[in-house]
C-alpha cells in the first residue's frame, strides 16, 4: 500500500474540487454559486431551462488537472484501491459504479446496497467510529460535501486520501460521479448514469415552461426545531429544479435560522416540511407547531390548506437516484391543474405523514448519533 503524507495547507479552491498539493480531492459544491446567487439547478417555470451538457460541464482547469492528478495516483497502485464509503447515498453511488469497498456505513432507515452486505459497517454518516474506519487501512474515504466539517479533521489524522462528493444538488451528483469515474477507472459505468440523467432531464426541462413559479417555503426539521432549506441544499434544489421559487433564494448558505415573522413578510404560497433525520419525532412536532404556533394561522399557505409533509426517504440531505420520484411528487404539489392533482398532493402529503409517525426511527437510534444530530 502506498504511503501518503498529508499536507494541510494551500489548499486551491475551484468550482467543482478542493485539492491539497498531495492530491487530496473534495468533491464539493460546484452547483453553488458562492457569490450569493442561486444553484445551478434552476429551471425556471417562465423561461428556459439550460441543456443537461451545460449543468454537468466541468470547465475549470484546475478541477481538472486534480482529476487527472488523482486518476493518476490511483493507477500507479499495485492493487486496486480499499474505499470506505460514509454514508448510504455515497455507497449507493459506488454500487452504481461497481466499486468495491472495504468499509461501509450502518443505517437504521436507508437501505445499504446487497453488494455491501458483508463489508464491514464503520457507523454512521454522521458519526463513523474512526477507529474501525482506521483499522481497515483505507486508500479513500467517501463521504457527502454536507458533513465536510465536521469529518474532515477526522480523516486529517490518519493516512488516507479522502473526497466530499457534492450531493447538494442532482447535477452536483452527476458531476461528482463523472469525476469519481475518472478516477477510479470507471468511466463507462459513469457515462451510463450521466446518459441516463440526460435523458431524464432533456424531457422533465421542459414540462412546467411557462407556468407560474409558486412561492415555496421550506422547512427541515430536527428533533425539537427546525431550519430553513435554500435553493443550496438538495430538498431546495429539486424545488428549484422543478422551478418553484425559494423565497428564501440568494444565499450561498445551504440552510438557515429563522423566525416565524420573518418567514411571513416572505408570505410563501406552499410550505413544505422535510426531515434531517428521526421524521417520527419531526413529523410530530410540525403537526404540534402548526396547531399551537397562532402565528402560522396567519400564513395564506395554511388558511389555504397548502401545507404538504415530504417523503423521508426521497427528501432527505444527500441527493439520491430517486430524484425524479421526488419530483413527480412536487409536480401536484407545486402545479395543480385539477381537483385531482390536489387530492392526489394531500394523499402523498398524508402518506409521507403517516410513513414517517410509524417509522419507529427514534427507537432504531444510538444515544451518540442522536448527539450528533442535535448538536
Amino acid at each position: 500500500m502506498m504511503t501518503r503524507r498529508k499536507i494541510t495547507n494551500r489548499k486551491r479552491r475551484v468550482s467543482g474540487l478542493l485539492v491539497s498539493t498531495m492530491l487530496t480531492c473534495f468533491l464539493v459544491s460546484g452547483c453553488v454559486d458562492q457569490s450569493g446567487g442561486s444553484s445551478d439547478t434552476s429551471v425556471a417555470a417562465s423561461g428556459t431551462a439550460q441543456s443537461a451538457e451545460t449543468l454537468l460541464e466541468i470547465t475549470d482547469p484546475e478541477e481538472k488537472a486534480a482529476v487527472e492528478a488523482a486518476k493518476a495516483k490511483v493507477a500507479a497502485m499495485d492493487e486496486e484501491p480499499r474505499i470506505i464509503a460514509t454514508s448510504p447515498a455515497t455507497a449507493d453511488i459506488c454500487d452504481r459504479l461497481e466499486l468495491d469497498l472495504v468499509g461501509v456505513c450502518s443505517s437504521t432507515i436507508s437501505t445499504i446496497p446487497e453488494r455491501y452486505a458483508e463489508v464491514e459497517q464503520v457507523g454512521t454518516s454522521m458519526s463513523p467510529d474512526m477507529e474501525i474506519v482506521a483499522s481497515l487501512s483505507p486508500d479513500w474515504i467517501l463521504s457527502p460535501a454536507s458533513l465536510q466539517s465536521d469529518l474532515q479533521p477526522k480523516y486529517e489524522a490518519i493516512d488516507t486520501d479522502w473526497a466530499f462528493l457534492n450531493l447538494r444538488s442532482v447535477p452536483g451528483m452527476y458531476r461528482s460521479i463523472q469525476e469519481l469515474g475518472e478516477i477510479f477507472g470507471r468511466e463507462e459505468q459513469a457515462q451510463e448514469l450521466v446518459d441516463e440523467f440526460t435523458e431524464f432531464y432533456e424531457e422533465y426541462s421542459t414540462r412546467n415552461e411557462g407556468k407560474e413559479s409558486p412561492k415555496v417555503l421550506i422547512l427541515m426539521g430536527l428533533p425539537g426545531s427546525y431550519i430553513i432549506a435554500t435553493e443550496n441544499s438538495y430538498v431546495g434544489s429539486l424545488v428549484e429544479l422543478a422551478g418553484g421559487e425559494n423565497v428564501y433564494a440568494g444565499t450561498d448558505q445551504e440552510f438557515l435560522t429563522v423566525n416565524t415573522e420573518d418567514m411571513k413578510t416572505k408570505e410563501p404560497d406552499i410550505i413544505l416540511c422535510a426531515a434531517h433525520a428521526l421524521p417520527d419525532q419531526v413529523t410530530e412536532m410540525f403537526k404540534e407547531d402548526f396547531e399551537t404556533n397562532d402565528i402560522w394561522q396567519h400564513f395564506d399557505a395554511v388558511q389555504n390548506d397548502r401545507v404538504y409533509y415530504l417523503t423521508y426517504e426521497l427528501f432527505g440531505m444527500s441527493a439520491t437516484f430517486d430524484y425524479p420520484e421526488a419530483l413527480e411528487e412536487l409536480q401536484p404539489i407545486l402545479y395543480p391543474e385539477s381537483e385531482e392533482d390536489e387530492e392526489k398532493a394531500r394523499e402523498n402529503s398524508d402518506n409521507a405523514a403517516k410513513a414517517a409517525e410509524e417509522s419507529e426511527a427514534s427507537e432504531k437510534i444510538d444515544e451518540e448519533t442522536l448527539q450528533e444530530i442535535t448538536k
